[in-house]
């Protein structure tokens, strides 16, 4: 009974088609993920460059720098004498 069985019922198949294989990449949602934050991120970087272009980066005055920073922070307030 068993070899009649297996005759009549083939075995299930265990991978897809070529076919349909070929044809899922886009129905892959971590694919689209992907293709949105790298998307996304190249937007920001293309924003921050824009925005950073237009503001002026003014030199502070200072008389010791460390690789162009200032070595000691001054305060906006006037010191008061003791």
């Amino acid at each position: 009974m068993s070899t009649i069985c297996r005759i009549l019922m083939p075995a299930p198949r265990t991978e897809p088609s070529r076919i349909e294989a070929d044809g899922r990449w886009y129905q892959q949602p971590i694919l689209w993920l992907g293709v949105v934050v790298f998307v996304a991120s190249l937007a920001g970087c293309a924003w921050i460059i824009v925005a950073s272009a237009r503001s002026a980066d003014t030199p502070l005055e200072t008389a010791h720098t460390v690789f162009g920073v200032p070595a000691s922070a001054h305060s906006s307030h006037a010191a008061s004498a003791p």
